[in-house]
């Protein structure tokens, strides 16, 4: 039996992409406590490739509407925001269409849950 630490190895294809684009307009309750956030506040997730545009995607959304950065990682690509609902939508529309419109991202759709 071997005591070695497992491994994670991430491997990205090249290219440009918003690979998510999610709004939870009501999240439940135990996602909020687990996230840190207040009861029934919307979440805005977005996943990019490459990972460092992430920071450029939570500037955009911080420009475009009143909406706090909960968690950006430019190792990842994840970026999580929260605000009110329209000023989330806003934000993920916004960043996803000056990522695909200024530096050539592949869009993703925006969902709704």
């Amino acid at each position: 039996m071997s005591n070695a630490t497992p491994r994670v190895i991430q491997e990205y294809v090249p290219g440009k992409q918003v690979t998510l684009c999610h709004l939870i307009a009501h999240p439940d309750i135990k996602l909020s406590e687990k996230l840190g956030l207040l009861k029934d506040t919307p979440i805005g997730i977005m996943t990019i490739t490459p990972s460092e545009a992430a920071i450029i995607a939570a500037d955009c959304t911080l420009k475009e509407a009143e909406v706090d950065i909960v968690f950006v990682d430019r190792f990842t690509g994840s970026l999580v925001i929260t605000g009110p609902v329209s000023a989330v939508e806003v934000a993920l529309r916004e960043a996803n269409m000056y990522l695909a419109n200024s530096l050539g991202f592949q869009m993703a759709l925006l969902t709704k849950s």
